[in-house]
């Protein structure tokens, strides 16, 4: 170790409180006492480092001096960018300067021509808030927040990206506070103040986490400072002036709880800074032995009233080295370089000292990469790239396309001025949305004061769901699977619950699902009003999907099965959807939205336009048909999980009611073992009619048995296309009916199914079906019929063939209990069958086999975490048919993952290879909107975990063969989609890695070149 002051670094005599390096490690600032003024100034480090520099008179020692502040500056902070300085002084502002164009050298005023500034810095802005002195600034992580705090017993956060603007303004501390610390990750702000106490704030409500007094509650007297920080690995705070057995001590705060257990000892008087060594080390290998797996450690300096000095490191009990009288009063602030090997410590006599240790000494640094791995251990969320910024800022940008996509990036971090993608598990994203003239964020506090909670007889603590009234914005509303929630940090599952439980009812109107007397158990269409919530936004002027819960821990899997347990009490005029839930099976169980909430049975209603349109969304896009044969289950089933029969409000024609009762066998034209029969079939009805069809709008109204001719009873079909009307009659009792803006097909009960187009010609002759049909859908011009024989058809009208040919269903329903909860057909004709195991298989007529499209038992699901992915400009892709199938379900695994505890390696493989498995589902449903939401958000993934293989392998499916040859399989499009066209969305998102920027390169040249061709 070397030791050295250098004298020409002084105040002229006065004091300096306050000492920094800037990350590169050139320049340092000191800030202190001028003459009748605050002085700030910035001094060459060449010369600190090298004696031969020193006695060069051509090398400049001071670059620039400041003399803005009105009275003593007492701190002064470098960004970690390294653009800019800020310094706080008893003037009671902050101000942040910026290195101006120099335009030659500037005398000092007043001063002699020797003292020369050599380089413009200028005062960018002036902080204004606090009402006295500022004794410490501090800068986030990745420089989003400033936080200034000061003897008005407060703690302001700047928003370090549009300044003067003002985050807020934290109050809690009853003393001067005189030290701030943010954790390596932004999570955390730490203050430490006179009042004995140190306070630990979180960053992403910026409320109080943590207030610890113990060990300071001896604490006499008082220090100048308190300057506290955060070891580099985030696992421990470190306090100054704490007390043990009436000696002063450094306390050691513990991340984990936030224990006390131990400190550093040794110093006679106050400790009054604390400073971390910025890396982490490990034990320095022996020349030539083998590599011994040693544990990492940080290195910390402290510095007392006692004018010693001691640096310390976290695997040794003594400390490292001890240096008595380097100064002639208190020492006031210590700073390292970047490196970790230097160090400048500066005191109240206004001189300063440079320390130098070698590797030998303190250990052998980690690199970028281990250093990441130890947080993402810890913080359990990819830093990957955020932090690895420092370095890649000295990185050559050698492409001028990458730096735009390096400034779009930087822009667009600016304007959304929360932590995003650099905060912690936990940091969801700031919504400068605002709304009735108040911001979302003020809604959301207001909130969280109002919520009540309650303890069940295990002692769980439950909030209580509030309602919040109907905020129609795209991105405040977790219902839509891509927004940001907008929940506390250890916000659990149960957030879900309402939605689950509730189709959004208009107050008043109990959902019917009752029981009649004398007859079998019912499922109705919920009353007109009231629109069974699918994926679209709720209808009625209450939505219940948004809840605020408690930012307690709950284990993942505890949450996802006691949220049924309590029945919510909620806010009056939101009626629980199922009259009591204690009956339910957990939701995995159960067939999809327990039938209850008839996930697809639209409104029947033509004059209730407003519904309508809520569903147009779906609408478009899958016409379904709109009864609910699909989303039976066994009758007894069905019996049990309803309670005694509440009355039916409903208002709808008895022609809606779907009884669940197997077709009576003597009915059916040719009676069939009820083994061979598994699939429920609706029974026949005197008359129903149903909407196909939204733009053009087209009803369908049936009417069975209206004459009887030679003993044969006809039924006749009735039809309006846009006020246009016509009619046909059939020979038997048409039980189901389906249809789309081009086609229509209705099933008799002699097992024929009979396909007309929109102006009623009939397009194919009628096709005899082996067993009866238990569902029937119509999408654009193809027709599904799912038969009780448990097989599959799909049919191409326009083309007069068959996509899918009495497929069996048998494949995939595994065991007795199976039954086909749900189907739709999509608009390019794939079927999609929706299991009561919460399996979802589509056939893919290409591949000729079932495919497994989504799966609610799917732990994969569970745990992937992509949130950090999620474009933010996008409309979420929430009508499709995967997103269907997944449903709420993936909002869910995005919620658990955020509790789930598993490693972060692993939950990176899991997340990589359930987007793989989305990609390849949106393949398979040939859904391309879908297909290119997922390959964005996939590549987003690949680019944030620095996985090269992988991207590259994407980049040249995407670019394909750059000469034409005949041996080429390489198709140009995938899905309508040009791939070339993706990769020239998908090269903005590798811009934003410098670590790709030669993959970027060598991308964006290649479809350069082909573009010219």
């Amino acid at each position: 170790m070397k030791l050295l002051k250098p004298s020409w670094v002084s105040h002229n005599g006065k004091p300096i409180f306050s000492v920094d390096i800037h990350p590169d490690g050139t320049k340092f600032a000191t800030g202190g006492q001028g003459e009748d003024s605050g002085k700030v100034m910035i001094w060459n480090m060449a010369p600190v480092l090298r004696e031969e520099d020193e006695k060069n008179e051509n090398i400049p020692k001071m670059l620039c001096q400041m003399d803005n502040h009105l009275a003593c500056v007492n701190c002064v902070r470098w960004s970690n960018n390294g653009l800019y300085l800020a310094s706080g002084g008893d003037d009671k502002l902050v101000m942040v300067w910026k290195r101006a164009a120099f335009i030659g050298p500037s005398t000092v005023f007043g001063s002699s021509s020797k003292l020369a500034n050599v380089e413009q810095w200028r005062c960018v802005t002036i902080l204004r808030n606090h009402t006295g002195d500022v004794m410490d600034v501090a800068w986030s992580p990745h420089d989003v927040w400033l936080a200034s705090c000061s003897v008005d017993n407060t703690i302001v956060i700047w928003n370090a990206r549009k300044f003067p603007e003002m985050v807020t303004c934290l109050r809690g501390h009853t003393g001067l506070v005189k030290g701030l610390t943010w954790d390596p990750v932004g999570k955390y702000l730490a203050s430490q103040a006179d009042d004995h106490s140190l306070k630990v704030w979180r960053t992403v409500d910026w409320q109080m986490e943590a207030n610890i007094t113990k060990p300071f509650s001896e604490c006499g007297g008082t220090t100048h400072v308190l300057r506290l920080s955060w070891s580099p690995d985030g696992q421990y705070l470190v306090s100054a002036h704490a007390m043990n057995n009436s000696g002063p001590t450094a306390q050691i705060v513990e991340r984990d709880g936030w224990k006390t257990n131990m400190d550093f000892v040794g110093h006679r008087k106050a400790v009054t800074v604390v400073k971390f060594n910025p890396k982490i080390f490990k034990k320095k290998q022996k020349n030539g032995s083998s590599p011994k797996p040693s544990c990492p450690y940080c290195c910390c300096a402290v510095g007392s009233k006692d004018r010693s000095l001691s640096v310390w490191l976290t695997s040794l009990k003594r400390p490292l080295v001890v240096i008595h009288d380097l100064f002639d009063k208190s020492i006031m602030d210590i700073s390292w370089t970047l490196t970790g090997l230097g160090m400048l410590v500066c005191s109240m006599d206004g001189t300063v000292a440079y320390l130098d240790f070698s590797l030998d000494e303190l250990g052998d640094p980690l690199n970028e990469e281990e250093k990441n791995s130890i947080h993402q251990n810890i913080y359990g969320k990819s830093l990957a790239i955020t932090n690895t910024e420092a370095q890649l800022s000295t990185t050559i940008i050698e492409n001028p396309e990458m730096l735009k996509y390096q400034q779009d990036r930087q822009s667009s971090a600016q304007n959304s001025s929360g932590p995003g993608g650099a905060g912690p598990e936990a940091a969801a994203p700031k919504l400068n949305s605002v709304m009735n003239g108040e911001s979302l964020e003020d809604i959301r506090k207001n909130l969280l004061k109002k919520q009540v909670e309650t303890r069940t007889a295990d002692g769980r603590r439950r909030i209580t769901p509030l309602c919040i009234a109907q905020l129609d914005t795209g991105d405040f509303s977790p219902a839509l699977f891509n927004s940001a929630p907008i929940l506390p940090s250890g916000s659990s599952m149960s957030n879900q619950l309402a939605s689950q439980l509730s189709s959004d009812s208009s107050p008043g109107q109990a959902p019917s699902v009752g029981l009649r007397p004398n007859q079998d158990a019912m499922l109705t269409s919920p009353p007109p009003n009231c629109t069974a919530k699918g994926l679209e936004e709720p209808s009625g002027g209450v939505k219940s999907s948004l809840l605020l819960t408690s930012a307690s821990k709950i284990e993942p899997m505890k949450a996802l099965d006691s949220r049924f347990t309590e029945r919510s009490k909620a806010t009056p005029g939101v009626t629980a959807a199922i009259a009591s839930t204690a009956g339910l099976a957990p939701l995995e169980g159960r067939p999809k939205d327990g039938g209850g909430a008839l996930k697809e049975s639209k409104v029947k209603d033509e004059t209730s336009s407003d519904s309508e349109d809520k569903m147009a969304a779906i609408n478009k896009n899958l016409s379904f048909s709109k009864r609910k044969p699909e989303l039976m289950m066994d009758s007894s089933e069905v019996v049990e999980k309803r309670k005694k029969g509440r009355p039916r409000k409903d208002k709808m024609a008895a022609s809606l009611v779907q009884t669940l009762t197997q077709r009576d066998s003597s009915r059916a034209a040719a009676p069939l073992p009820a083994a061979a029969l598994r699939l429920q079939t609706p029974s026949t009805q005197k008359a129903f009619s149903l909407q196909v069809s939204m733009e053009p709008s087209v009803f369908v109204e049936v009417e069975n048995e209206v004459s009887a001719v030679a003993g044969s009873k006809l039924s006749q079909l009735r039809c309006s296309r846009d006020g246009r009307d016509w009619n046909t009659l059939l020979p038997s009792s048409v039980v189901l009916a389906a249809g789309s803006s081009e086609v229509l097909a209705v099933a008799s009960e002699d097992r024929m199914l009979s396909v007309f187009s929109s102006c009623g010609r009939r397009l194919l002759p009628a096709i005899q079906m082996a067993t009866p049909m238990s569902a029937l859908h119509c999408s654009a011009h193809f027709v599904m019929v799912l038969t009780a024989g448990a097989t599959l058809s799909v049919w191409d009208v326009h083309k007069q063939k068959a996509l899918v040919k009495n497929e069996s269903l048998l494949t995939i329903l595994s065991g007795t209990d199976t039954t086909v909860s749900q189907s739709l057909l999509t608009q390019q004709g794939v079927p999609v069958i929706g299991l009561s195991n919460g399996k979802s298989y589509c056939f893919s007529s290409s591949l000729g086999t079932w495919t497994l499209i989504a799966d609610k038992g799917d732990s994969l699901l569970q745990c992937a975490d992509f949130r950090s992915c999620l474009p933010t400009h996008d409309a979420p892709v929430c009508s499709g048919p995967l997103a269907i199938m997944q449903g709420r379900n993936l909002t869910a695994g995005r919620l658990a993952s955020r509790l789930s505890s598993t490693a972060h390696h692993l939950q990176q493989s899991m997340t990589l290879a359930f987007l793989e498995n989305q990609l390849a589902s949106a393949l398979t449903l040939q859904s391309a909107p879908e297909y290119r939401y997922w390959l964005l958000i996939y590549a987003r993934f690949l680019v944030k975990e620095g996985s090269e293989y992988r991207l590259r392998e994407l980049c040249k499916e995407l670019l394909g063969p750059v000469h034409k040859s005949a041996v080429t399989s390489w198709e140009p499009a995938t899905l309508g989609l040009r791939k070339r066209e993706l990769l020239r969305e998908v090269l903005p998102v590798i811009g934003e890695n410098l670590r790709f920027q030669r993959l970027f390169t060598e991308y964006q040249d290649q479809l350069e070149l082909l573009r010219g061709k």
